[in-house]
């Protein structure tokens, strides 16, 4: 849709942030085109702005329509006509397909909050009904599926590789894992992960490495990564049924600090 308007509608993309939002779908199923897109009351442009739960709608609303209504390159009548139409069907199946998305979630989160597991999901920081389907999901409910902690943890493809020759030793990430495992369990626990940790002293307040004489001197090579990865990852552990959830860590890049001989740590 967006490649659409920007053959023949350049002004739509100004006066739309979001293209997929319910207001910017609503207006332009019901003006497609240029010319009707003008004469858009503003009104009319409150309305979809209050029924999609926008802020300051009347600022908004004029910012709309001066957008609509300003001068702009545009196609003949036939070719605006035929993307229009476009448009419109494009409009109306991005609407259907919210619509159907918003009921398959509700009948997710209604089926996921009935699973004997579901509070340990729940209580994990960044893990939502959603995310804790998913989670459910490619894990599996069976508790003697895995042996402990370890062995989930090998299976999410969260455990490090660790390559040693000579004075050198590298430890990096395991790409070749279940990436509809991983993917769910990278961001929201990261975020968990900078949450439960205190900052370091040294780092600036925008954020960047920390200072050589802020960091442990007697710690090796090993030691720091560990104590890098420590408060990074969320435990997610818990005794009832069997469950134990490995730590999830975070991919982080740390040659520079441990002086070139671990040139890369990260996990999903």
């Amino acid at each position: 849709m967006r490649s659409a308007l920007r053959e023949y509608f350049p002004a739509a993309l100004e006066a739309f942030d979001d293209l997929a939002g319910a207001d910017a779908l609503e207006l332009l199923g019901a003006a497609p085109d240029p010319q009707s897109a003008a004469r858009l009351s503003r009104s009319r442009i409150v309305g979809a702005l209050r029924r999609a739960r926008r802020h300051d709608v009347v600022s908004k609303a004029e910012r709309i329509q001066a957008a609509l209504r300003s001068e702009q390159l545009t196609q003949p009548p036939q070719l605006a006509a035929a993307h229009a139409a476009t448009v419109r069907a494009t409009a109306a199946v991005i609407r259907t397909l919210n619509a159907e998305i918003a009921a398959l979630q509700e009948q997710v989160e209604t089926h996921f909050g009935q699973h004997l597991d579901a509070e340990i999901y729940r209580s994990q920081p960044g893990l939502g009904e959603i995310l804790g389907a998913r989670v459910l999901g490619e894990f599996g409910d069976d508790p003697h599926r895995y042996a402990d902690a370890r062995a989930r943890k090998n299976y999410a493809g969260n455990s490090l590789i660790t390559r040693a020759s000579g004075k050198k030793k590298t430890v990096t990430a395991r790409w070749v894992r279940n990436r509809r495992l991983a993917d769910p369990l990278h961001r929201p626990l990261q975020r968990a992960g900078r949450a439960g940790r205190p900052p370091r002293p040294g780092r600036r307040r925008a954020g960047g490495p920390a200072r050589a004489a802020d960091r442990p001197a007697h710690l090796g090579p090993r030691q720091r990564v560990l104590e890098h990865r420590r408060g990074v990852g969320a435990h997610m552990c818990a005794v009832d049924g069997g469950l134990a959830l490995p730590p999830v860590q975070v991919a982080h890049r740390v040659g520079a600090d441990l002086g070139g001989q671990v040139r890369r740590v990260g996990v999903s």
